[in-house]
Parts: structure tokens; C-alpha cells; sequence
């Protein structure tokens, strides 16, 4: 045993020694925090491995009671104030009167009936519920006290005002409580950010995306991940450390086509990012088209509200308006903008200018025309119905959609022979004819525009599990640098050994900062900066 260990240590050491000659400089990811996987032999495994948790040792504030309002303030039936920390029940002593006075301390998770005075004067403050959850059974993992008053504010501030009169409590930061269950390993940094995106999600898709997050599935996903990449560095090492022993034959190759195998899966994740953050944040939908062909009336039926200034008098919109809706359960960020014409009226010509930059950088466009001005221009022989070149082009794109407006302003009954040849003739296979007037066909184009981008995007209703997993810039951004790490290892000659178990120890390092197994602290306050203070 001590000729190993020494034998280890000497190699160790040559490892080294080959290091510094070949005079590498250590990559930048994670300077803070080099994780050595294999140090020593003699210890096992797992208690080798460091977490993020294990380096937030709980300082003064830390250790400190906090408590919070953790329902958003206004008036409403219930308002929820949260504490947790090790002086919560000493809280409880001094605000707590249970309605039974033969009672003092509370059952655990048990809503008791009680007032709430204050701690000064025994003033009553309200009569309402408290609930004690003893830890480790909380969501902080701490002692947790959550007090059920009306959500008056003249109650909620007392109530606050009462609690800043106790001196071993402070009000938390934002995040504060998220951040505790995160230290003590009641949530990884992906759950944080699923929980974030749970509690900021408007539409059903996001709902079941930010669930997958909170659930595991990513964290689960990731871990798989970087075990698999420490099983390939557990191979690599082996040819470093005993080298001069008999190792199988092909293990170098075994470990290449693992990490080969590792790479590509992370690649197909990553290219489906695109579609993860329209989950995430809404896919960008474009309202444009000629001058009063009813694209602001679509713009205000879609946001069931008067949100644009609709008259007849075209180049009334002059500039771009944005509002976030929900289309049959998936996020959209719809744009309404100015009529795409040639013009003199130098205002105007900025908002076709800004509407062009619109549609172009958008997901999605939908083009508005008005069905008897291109009847008519058709039956007087104008080229394209009228459209214009520039106009024509932008429809054609496969991004497009067209819908054919003011069918109610038709003297005759169009054929819809005459309609198909003019989609053909436009080049538009997607379209719908509605009058946005009186609502004739758009109950039918909501339906079947929202399955089209249901499908443009694979989004299924009763499936969840088709989702992106990566719909987060942050992940992305660790995974493609763990792909560049990936790929330095499957360039590496076999003399490069060393430099390549480097380039795998990194690789692993990359996954791990996206669940917070790297203590890496600056990232901490991007993840937690956005919560509200009673989450």
C-alpha cells in the first residue's frame, strides 16, 4: 500500500512537471473553484464531490431570522407574512395568541386559529391563522412560520411594523427564502430558475416548461450528464496514473467514443434552444400589410381589448405596439405596425421603416389584406392584385401567414376557385378569410393559426415531455462551453493524455455550474436578483 501511494504521488507530481512544460495556461472557466475529482485514493468517492451547498457556510446574516410578505400586496382576502430561522418560535412568543390559552406552542404543520399582537403594547392586530413548520420539513429546510391576516394594508403594515420591533428578526431580500432552501440543498440552481419562471408563467406551455424545472427533469438530465463525462475522466486517468501497468487495450478509444456520444447529445439539446426560449418568453408575432386593410382591428380582437386607434384614415398607425397574449395556452408577443407604402409623410416613413425591421426580425408574420381592394385591382388586370413587389416578397416567406380581411365588403359572393388562384398566383398556401367587423371566420382562424404554431413549434397540449429542456440563456451558455471542452478532448493526440483529462475535468466542471454543483458565487445573485422578497 505505501509503494502505491508513493507511486501515485510520483506520478502526480510528473503530471505536473509535464503541465508546466508545456506551458499551459488554466482555462478561465471556474478560476474561483478548481474541482479535483480524483485527489486521493484513499478517500471515496463521495466525499470527494464538492457542492456549491457545502461552500455556503451560513454567515451572521444567513443564520439570521427573516421574514417577509409573501403575497403580492393590494386587497385581497388573504394576506400570507412568512418567517423562517432559528428564532421563530421566539417570534411566535411574542405575536401569537391561540384562541385555546391553555395552549402555548403549536402543532407542526397545523393551522391555528389565533391573534396577532404586537409584541410592545399585547395590542391585538388582527385575528387570524397561523401554521409552524418544523424543520427540516420546510421549504427553507429552516423553522418556518407563516401567519394568514386580512390583507388590509393598514393590517399587513402593522403586522410588518410589529415584526421590526423584534430584535433577532430583519426583513429578507429579495429571494432570501429561495436562496436558503437552495444552500441547504432543498433545490438545485435549476429548480431556483424553474420555480422563478413557474411563478412569472402566463400561458399553460410555460406553466408545464417552468413544472419540468421545478419537478427535476433537467436537474436529473444534467447530473447523468457530468456522471457520465467523470466516468469517461475516470478512464482517462487510469492510462495517466498507471501507465506502466497492464491497462486494457482501447480504453483511450472507449473513453473518445463516449465523450463523442456525450457531445452530440448535448448538441441536439442545444439546437432546440431556439424553440425552448419561445416556450419560455413567446414566439414574436408581426401584424403588417398595406394601409387600412384592418390590421390594427386584428390587433385589438387578438388583445380583446381597444389597444390601437382604429379609423379610416390610412397611415393611422405610425409607429410599432407590442402586447403579450395568450393563444390557445401559448405565449405570443404580438407587434401591430404601420402600413407598408411608399410616402412622403416623413413620420410615416419612419414607421414602415420600423415596421420593415418588425416583421423581419420576427418568428412569425401575418400579413392583412383587404379582400375587395384585391378583387377589384385583379378584375382591372393590376399585377399581383395590386400588391406590391416588396410586399409580395415578404408574404412569400415561410415565416408568413396571410389573412384576407373585409370579406362582409364584397358586392358579390367571391369564388373560391377565384381565391385559390389567387393564393397560387401570390405563392401563399396559409391563409383565412374573415371580416373582423362583424366576426365572420375569426373564431375558425384563431383555432387553426394557433394549432399552426403549435405545430411550427411541436408543442403538444397533452405531452409535456416533448418540451426543450434548455430554454434558459445561462445553461445554454455553460453547455456550449462544455461542447468547445469536448471537442479541445477529441482533438488531443494520444501523447496529450494529461492535457486531455484536463480538458474533460473542465468539460464536467462547465455542466456542473449549471445546477450549482461549482461554487462559483457572482452567478448566485443573477439567479436570485429577480425573485420577490417573500419568495
Amino acid at each position: 500500500m505505501l509503494g502505491r501511494t508513493w507511486r501515485t504521488s510520483a506520478v502526480l507530481r510528473a503530471r505536473r512537471v509535464r503541465l508546466q512544460a508545456s506551458q499551459v495556461v488554466p482555462r478561465p472557466v471556474i478560476q474561483s473553484c478548481r474541482v479535483i475529482f480524483t485527489p486521493s485514493r484513499a478517500l471515496p468517492y463521495s466525499k470527494r464531490q464538492i457542492h456549491i451547498q457545502d461552500e455556503l457556510a451560513p454567515s451572521d446574516a444567513q443564520r439570521s431570522t427573516i421574514y417577509a410578505l409573501s403575497t403580492p400586496a393590494g386587497k385581497a382576502g388573504i394576506a400570507v407574512i412568512r418567517l423562517s430561522g432559528p428564532d421563530v418560535m421566539k417570534a411566535w412568543d411574542k405575536l401569537v395568541r391561540l384562541s385555546n390559552p391553555h395552549v402555548t406552542r403549536p402543532t407542526p404543520w397545523k393551522l391555528h386559529r389565533c391573534q396577532v399582537v404586537h409584541p410592545e403594547t399585547n395590542e391585538c392586530i388582527d385575528d387570524g391563522l397561523a401554521v409552524y413548520f418544523k424543520g427540516p420539513k420546510s421549504f427553507t429546510t429552516e423553522d418556518v412560520l407563516e401567519l394568514h391576516v386580512h390583507s388590509g394594508r393598514a393590517v399587513v403594515t402593522a403586522v410588518l411594523q410589529a415584526l421590526a420591533c423584534l430584535p433577532f428578526c430583519r426583513l429578507a431580500v429579495p429571494g432570501e427564502f429561495t436562496r436558503r432552501a437552495f444552500a441547504s440543498g432543498r433545490l438545485d440552481l435549476t429548480q431556483v430558475e424553474g420555480l422563478h419562471d413557474l411563478i412569472n408563467a402566463d400561458t399553460e406551455s410555460q406553466r408545464k416548461l417552468a413544472l419540468r424545472s421545478t419537478s427535476g427533469s433537467l436537474k436529473t438530465w444534467l447530473e447523468d450528464l457530468r456522471r457520465s463525462m467523470i466516468a469517461c475522466l475516470g478512464l482517462v486517468e487510469a492510462l495517466i496514473d498507471f501507465e506502466q501497468e497492464d491497462i486494457e487495450e482501447g480504453v483511450l478509444d472507449q473513453a473518445r467514443m463516449r465523450v463523442s456520444h456525450i457531445r452530440q447529445t448535448i448538441k441536439d439539446q442545444l439546437a432546440d434552444f431556439h424553440r425552448g426560449e419561445i416556450f419560455r418568453s413567446g414566439v414574436r408575432l408581426a401584424i403588417y400589410g398595406p394601409p387600412n386593410a384592418g390590421k390594427s382591428s386584428l390587433f385589438n380582437v387578438l388583445a380583446q381589448r381597444e389597444a390601437a386607434i382604429v379609423t379610416d384614415v390610412p397611415g393611422t398607425t405610425r409607429d410599432v405596439l407590442e402586447i403579450s397574449l395568450d393563444l390557445g395556452g401559448f405565449p405570443v408577443i404580438l407587434a401591430d405596425t404601420a402600413g407598408l407604402r411608399d410616402t412622403d409623410d416623413v413620420v410615416e416613413r419612419i414607421g414602415v421603416a420600423r415596421a420593415t425591421d418588425k416583421v423581419s426580425t420576427a418568428d412569425v408574420s401575418l400579413c392583412v389584406l383587404p379582400l375587395p381592394g384585391l378583387f377589384q385591382a385583379r378584375a382591372r388586370g393590376v399585377p399581383f392584385w395590386g400588391i406590391t413587389p416588396s410586399l409580395k416578397t415578404i408574404i412569400t416567406q415561410e415565416k408568413s401567414f396571410v389573412l384576407f380581411n373585409k370579406v362582409d365588403l364584397l358586392d358579390i359572393e367571391m369564388p373560391a376557385s377565384d381565391l385559390d388562384d389567387m393564393l397560387a398566383e401570390l405563392g401563399v398556401p396559409r391563409s383565412w378569410t374573415v371580416s373582423l367587423t362583424n366576426g365572420n371566420g375569426v373564431r375558425q382562424f384563431l383555432d387553426e393559426f394557433g394549432g399552426h404554431l403549435r405545430e411550427k413549434y411541436k408543442v403538444s397540449q397533452d405531452n409535456p415531455s416533448d418540451a426543450p429542456l434548455i430554454v434558459n440563456a445561462r445553461h445554454r451558455a455553460h453547455l456550449e462551453t462544455s461542447v468547445r471542452f469536448l471537442d479541445d478532448f477529441l482533438a488531443m493526440s494520444n501523447d496529450d493524455v494529461v492535457l486531455a483529462a484536463e480538458e474533460l475535468r473542465y468539460a464536467a466542471q462547465a455542466v456542473g455550474m449549471i445546477t450549482g454543483r461549482i461554487d462559483v458565487e457572482d452567478i448566485l445573485d443573477v439567479v436570485f436578483r429577480d425573485f420577490c422578497i417573500g419568495k
